[in-house]
């Protein structure tokens, strides 16, 4: 299988560079959860840029593709040490950090609230101190809204969360909110819809399409939540890379802004592109009763950021199957021992 390309011609780069973006050259960049899987690519299309990059994690899983040029700093978000002297002499701190996925926050709440939100309050504290030119937050597009009364969901819909993830996120948002009215922090928060390709493991139980492509390659049934009939927008994680930089040199009015490729599939139509990227007739199914956390359908109206970024979705469905299952193909074959390292690194 070939990389394929995206919706404006481009072919879709395997290492995550896409299009350059001059004004991000000499930036000092924090990215906050730089390990996972939105992080790495974030990492390595800023450096790719020409910013000077920091990934600040836990640890460092899948550090082999890493851009060389990002320092790597190891902590926990609640050390307010380790972040200060993280965020020390940066000029921009992208937020990536979440406490859970929303269907195991609602086992409990009080510690999905007690984490991100809390530790976010000391970091805008902390970047207050050491004059952060922007923060950027990495938000959700699906748990911010809840249940929608209509679709596509433009980013001055109701904000309802049925998670305590969802709640987590906005009362993040709240406190950039607040922190700008007091401090004149600047910030910019996208709410990101549901991200896929290079990087994302499909064992942590976050990323549908991820979670997906390793079963099949693993031989397991699919496991659908409910009738398979609940849609989401999903978006290649080239895509969420790009409107990330962008983000950075908006001094517009609107501090929120909703990423996604303004269309929706439900999870059966996800299954049988699946079945074509794979050229399978059938891949089998383990149907499991619907989680409380699942609204019925959510795609994002993306009409403000189009207007606002100039940013648009370019890499099609099909093309995303294909470079994420040959992604997915090379890192599981690295995990044996058989293959060559996905992506290796500058």
């Amino acid at each position: 299988m070939s990389g394929g390309r995206g919706h404006d011609g481009r072919p879709i780069d395997p290492a995550g560079t896409g299009p350059s973006a001059s004004a991000l050259a000499g930036a000092r960049c924090l990215v906050l959860g730089g390990a996972g899987f939105l992080g790495l690519n974030l990492c390595n299309r800023l450096a790719q840029a020409g910013a000077e990059v920091t990934c600040f994690s836990r640890s460092h899983a899948q550090a082999e593709v890493l851009d060389r040029r990002v320092a790597r700093v190891t902590g926990h978000f609640s050390d307010r040490l380790a972040i200060a002297n993280a965020v020390e002499r940066q000029d921009v701190v992208f937020h990536l950090i979440a406490g859970s996925i929303p269907e195991s926050s609602n086992r409990d709440p009080s510690a999905e609230l007690a984490a991100a939100p809390i530790a976010t309050l000391h970091l805008l504290e902390i970047c207050r101190s050491a004059r952060i030119r922007k923060v950027v937050f990495a938000s959700s597009g699906g748990a911010i809204y809840g249940i929608p009364r209509a679709t596509p969901i433009p980013e001055q819909a109701p904000t309802d969360p049925i998670s305590a993830y969802g709640i987590s996120k906005l009362m993040i948002e709240k406190s950039l909110h607040l922190y700008r009215h007091l401090h004149g922090i600047d910030y910019q928060i996208l709410r990101v819809a549901n991200p896929y390709g290079r990087f994302q493991l499909g064992n942590r139980h976050q990323g549908l399409i991820g979670s997906y492509i390793q079963r099949v390659l693993a031989d397991l049934p699919l496991e659908v939540w409910g009738t398979g009939e609940v849609v989401r927008d999903f978006l290649h994680i080239d895509d969420v890379s790009d409107a990330f930089l962008a983000a950075v040199g908006y001094d517009g009015p609107h501090k929120v802004l909703n990423v996604g490729s303004g269309t929706g599939l439900s999870v059966n139509q996800i299954i049988a592109e699946l079945e074509r990227a794979f050229g399978r007739e059938r891949l089998p199914c383990l149907y499991k009763p619907s989680r409380a956390a699942d609204v019925p359908a959510n795609v994002l109206d993306t009409t403000l950021i189009r207007s606002e970024l100039g940013w648009q979705p370019r890499v099609a469905l099909r093309d995303g199957l294909v470079s994420t299952i040959d992604w997915m193909r090379a890192h599981l074959a690295e995990a044996r021992g058989d293959g060559v390292p996905p992506n290796p690194v500058r």
